[in-house]
């Protein structure tokens, strides 16, 4: 692949590991460009977070075709996960320790069922504290850090579709197909509260947004191949 082709824009996909935020992502790729190409500036962004604890689907925009992030992010996300009934913790995933004990012997399939209407269609939610939404020119995970107490509002989201594809208590697994700025962390709190119990995510990978799969996603590992030896994707 030329310079020049990279430059006009490219969409590369990647299959995000644990642990990894996505700038992590963003910067390791913008690097490994700068490199080979022996440049001083390269434009590389993401089309929609995830989360460090979460995997899956990232979209990057390289040179040009940064223009059209927000088309991307704009568009649907198909989710799988787990969710931890019983527990909660701070950050509504496994970055922060458990707290609280809550009953599940109540739960039931039934139950589940019951519930599952209340988390479809349009709905208002509240983005977990541990976020990088801003307020106040700081994230709000920096409040959190600092044990600060910080106002959330709800934002309206749309969630076309959330199913419990397996039920071993305490732990759920599901699937989500959501709109943008969807937070499944609070889902998975929220559904633990209106379960009258207690919940939080303890896995998560993005498995498509819009036409784009992680079918056709390469790991950083490969995608740093493919830059180093100049290949097409």
């Amino acid at each position: 692949m030329t310079l020049e082709e990279l430059q006009s824009g490219k969409i590369l996909l990647i299959d995000k590991p644990l642990d990894w935020t996505s700038f992590d992502v963003v910067n390791k790729i913008r690097w490994e460009i700068r490199k080979k190409y022996h440049l001083k500036k390269f434009k590389v962004g993401h089309a929609g977070t995830l989360d460090p604890k979460a995997t899956g689907l990232l979209i990057l925009c390289l040179g040009k075709e940064t223009k059209n992030i927000e088309t991307y992010q704009g568009q649907e996300k198909i989710y799988t996960g787990t969710i931890k009934l019983g527990v909660t913790t701070p950050s509504y995933d496994t970055e922060t320790e458990e707290e609280g004990n809550f009953p599940i012997d109540h739960i039931s399939k039934e139950l589940i069922k019951k519930t599952l209407p209340q988390f479809t269609g349009t709905i208002q939610q509240y983005p977990p504290i541990f976020s990088a939404l801003k307020k106040e020119g700081k994230r709000l995970y920096e409040f959190a850090r600092a044990g600060k107490e910080v106002e959330v509002k709800p934002r309206q989201i749309h969630i076309q579709n959330f199913e419990i594809t397996s039920t071993e208590l305490p732990y759920l697994d599901f699937n989500v197909t959501c709109s943008k700025g969807t937070y499944i962390r609070s889902l998975a709190h929220d559904f633990g509260k209106a379960l009258n119990s207690g919940g939080y995510l303890t896995a998560l990978r993005r498995e498509q947004i819009g036409n784009f799969t992680i079918q056709n996603a390469f790991s950083i590992e490969k995608a740093i191949e493919i830059i180093q030896e100049g290949y097409d994707f």
